[in-house]
């Protein structure tokens, strides 16, 4: 499956300095992201690795994102690399639990990553051992165009019914609130996390994804009707379920839409689009009630070593890299998202220096509707939320179907 990665041989040069060493080793790491920045970020740290260790020759296979979890279970069985990235929570629980993946409590324990790397270890933990490393996380919120705003008069949203007044300002003048890309399904999961974390809170988005509150729960009926008038009063851009998230990125660029619920990592692409940053900006997701702490979305990424690899000395070497704080430092600046490792630097980059402070005041950190709860049950409850947002007449139908399926995952 891999012949139609991009296949990047590095530091090839160094070859004949390691003919004197004893035996040179190969490592093998399959990676997922093909988007500039990201890219840049990883093959900079490679280049950093290898020039430190240049007795290892180091093999990179590169695929987007979409392909790679869809590659993943069939590579990790079949021709297992020796590091992979990959998800904390529980998208790594079902390669955890089969075996897939290998501990690394020995990397954490040599390196000090227990108090370095705390704010995320609970995440990468399951059955009490830790099981890969993290090198990044990043806020989720609302990108929004702020040069549109000062056209409009139209401040930062505090309250939701400030954003509904800003909305209707926004349609009145031919501009659509929201862009989105729902192809890949994960983007609607975005909205409804944030809606459900500003309707009813961070302990009841935990309760939903560990299966111990219904789908059809009052509270969650809440969230989508919530959404429902988000949809009507705000709205989305027409055929978002035939765009990718970096699809969607055209019409913030060209005006068209003003605001995305997006991650931080989406930055990269704005600029890449031909904005500035005095044109965007961003804030967090409004507070719907007053009486629901606000918590956060702040998903991370990590390395895992599979079990079936073939250089584990050399991949625990690299995983013991990836988080050290030098490298966290520069990588993080360069994808403009957070280091994890708490002796790393923070980039004075403003909308970093937004999601430090925003994650910071948190009351808590959620990883992702499909990161919290299982693969199957994230799989049905995006589809569902796709088409809810395709058809809000399907709200109940949805909601009943994945009371079926949660009946099924959970039990």
């Amino acid at each position: 499956m891999f012949r139609t990665f991009n296949r990047t041989l590095v530091a090839a040069a160094t070859g004949a300095l390691m003919a004197s060493s004893a035996l040179a080793g190969d490592l093998v790491i399959n990676f997922d992201d093909l988007n500039p920045g990201p890219k840049a970020a990883f093959d900079a740290a490679v280049a950093k690795f290898q020039a430190e260790n240049p007795d290892i020759n180091v093999t990179v296979n590169n695929n987007d994102r979409e392909a790679h979890k869809t590659a993943i279970r069939n590579f990790l069985t079949a021709d297992a690399p020796d590091v992979t990235s990959w998800y904390p929570g529980n998208r790594m629980a079902p390669f955890v639990d089969a075996g897939l993946f290998e501990p690394v409590d020995d990397v954490w324990d040599a390196n000090g990553f227990h108090e370095d790397l705390a704010a995320i270890k609970a995440t990468m933990s399951r059955d009490g051992k830790i099981w890969g490393v993290p090198y990044s996380y990043y806020q989720w919120g609302i990108y929004y165009r702020k040069d549109v705003f000062d056209i409009l008069g139209l401040e930062e949203f505090a309250t939701w019914d400030d954003m509904l007044a800003g909305c209707a300002k926004m349609k009145d003048n031919g501009v659509t609130p929201f862009t989105i890309g729902t192809k890949f399904l994960w983007t609607a999961a975005g909205v409804f996390d944030y809606l459900n974390l500003r309707t009813n809170g961070y302990d009841v988005h935990n309760a939903l994804t560990a299966g111990e509150i219904k789908y059809t729960d009052p509270r969650i009926v809440a969230t989508m009707d919530n959404w429902e008038t988000l949809i009507n009063e705000c709205g989305f851009v027409d055929n978002h379920a035939s765009m990718s998230w970096q699809d969607a990125i055209a019409p913030f660029a060209n005006g068209d839409a003003a605001m995305y619920v997006m991650g931080n990592f989406s930055v990269d692409g704005y600029k890449n689009a031909g904005l500035t940053d005095d044109q965007i900006d961003f804030m967090p997701f409004p507070t719907i009630d007053p009486s629901v702490p606000l918590a956060e979305e702040a998903p991370a990424d990590a390395f895992f070593i599979p079990t079936n690899a073939k250089n584990k000395e050399d991949a625990k070497k690299f995983l013991a890299f990836v988080a050290r704080p030098d490298v966290q430092t520069e990588w993080n600046k360069t994808i403009g998202q957070l280091p994890i490792n708490a002796k790393a630097e923070i980039s004075d980059d403003k909308f970093i220096q937004e999601g430090f402070a925003l994650l910071n005041q948190a009351t808590g950190i959620a990883q992702f509707y499909d990161r919290d709860a299982p693969a199957e049950m994230a799989k049905a409850g995006m589809e569902g939320f796709q088409k809810f947002m395709l058809d809000t007449s399907t709200k109940m139908e949805v909601l009943e179907r994945l009371d079926e399926v949660a009946a099924e995952v959970y039990k």
